[in-house]
């Protein structure tokens, strides 16, 4: 399934979880690998994986044992100022 903005939150949630999953089994990791190798709780990656909502620190623990972490820059890309707007601001940074 895509991720757009016409799913709900559960739905989202239900596929970033699948997700998760399957890139663990494709991995031959066990949940109780990865709670291991990320330093969290068992229960949280079975959480994680069934579509509940997880805090972001325990996420990217799991994302970095499933070496998924370089997709997170994809997600909130890095914005630097915009050309035009140097040009108007002759080159200041805005504070």
């Amino acid at each position: 399934m895509k991720i757009s903005k016409l799913l709900t939150d559960d739905a989202i949630l239900a596929e970033i979880g699948g997700r998760v999953a399957r890139r663990r089994l494709d991995l031959q990791l066990t949940q109780a690998d990865v709670a291991e190798q990320a330093g969290i709780a068992k229960r949280t990656v079975e959480r994680t994986e069934s579509g509940a909502s997880a805090q972001m620190s325990s996420m990217i623990r799991i994302l970095r044992v499933l070496d998924l972490l370089p997709g997170l820059d994809g997600l909130i890309p890095d914005a630097g100022p915009r050309p035009m707007d140097l040009l108007k601001r002759k080159g200041k940074v805005r504070q």
